[in-house]
């Protein structure tokens, strides 16, 4: 079904054509949130074109996207409406940008033993000079000229370390329960949201995953995840490499079991 025969002052709201579409299809709330995974909350606030609740514009492209499919509608051209009527698309920050500051940082100044030595020499030279001036005699002048500066310590540079490869080892692969299903999931370009539950609806977890972060979910049977912005999440399902599920700022649903990823 396609909203794009309407004439302009004609066509529905997103929410409106949402809404519209479900009655059609004779599908209550209750069946299009069950089907979606979107909560009834939300599905009641979209068909009436409140996209507060979702979380951002990037939720909410996607949560339109899920709902459009479930009632058989064009899900870009409801999101190319949604962006025509919240002020389009915002065009996306160079990552060049982001680091800029830190690449132009000035590297911390190092001492400078080589000046610290020479002044220790100078400094002496000069109480030996300033003692046999004064009569110090030979003895004490000699025992004096004698006694060399010690070298000054010489600081180690330390090691820098390199930044731990979130895939898991070998032996933690091996380690997986072959009882269970296992899924381990890292962000590794950029920020997202998760969402996850066990086999029996729990709700296992429910927020953001920050750049770098690690979250681990087991459950006897299935795990269903929900991924806000997929493209920056790498999964490993039962200790294996999963290809990345969507791309950057699609929010994307999946379930794993125990055979996964074989029967992904």
């Amino acid at each position: 079904m396609s909203i794009g025969n309407f004439p302009e002052e004609d066509r529905p709201t997103v929410g409106r054509a949402l809404h519209q579409a479900r009655i059609d299809a004779r599908l209550t709330v209750d069946e299009v949130s069950t089907a979606t995974r979107v909560r009834v909350p939300i599905v009641h606030a979209i068909e009436e074109d409140d996209f507060s609740r979702c979380g951002g514009d990037v939720y909410a492209r996607g949560h339109i996207r899920t709902l459009a499919r479930a009632v058989d509608l064009d899900a870009e051209a409801l999101v190319a409406q949604y962006d025509e009527e919240h002020g389009g698309r915002p065009e996306p920050t160079p990552a060049a940008s982001l680091f800029e500051a830190e690449r132009i940082r000035p590297e911390p100044r190092r001492p400078n033993w080589t000046a610290a030595m020479v002044a220790a020499i100078v400094a002496v030279v000069g109480f030996v000079g300033f003692t046999l001036f004064n009569g110090g005699g030979d003895e004490s002048g000699s025992q004096v000229a004698d006694k060399k500066p010690s070298a000054a310590p010489t600081k180690e540079k330390p090691t820098p370390t390199r930044p731990s490869d979130p895939k898991p080892s070998e032996s933690a692969v091996a380690g997986v329960p072959v009882d269970k299903v296992t899924v381990r999931m890292v962000a590794d370009d950029g920020n997202s949201w998760v969402s996850a539950e066990d086999s029996a609806g729990k709700l296992l977890y429910e927020g953001p995953l920050k750049d770098g972060a690690t979250k681990t979910f087991t459950d006897d049977e299935r795990i269903d995840l929900v991924l806000g912005n997929a493209g920056a999440v790498r999964l490993w399902v039962n200790g294996k490499e999963v290809d990345r599920i969507g791309d950057a700022g699609n929010v994307e649903r999946v379930s794993y079991t125990r055979g996964d990823p074989e029967q992904g």
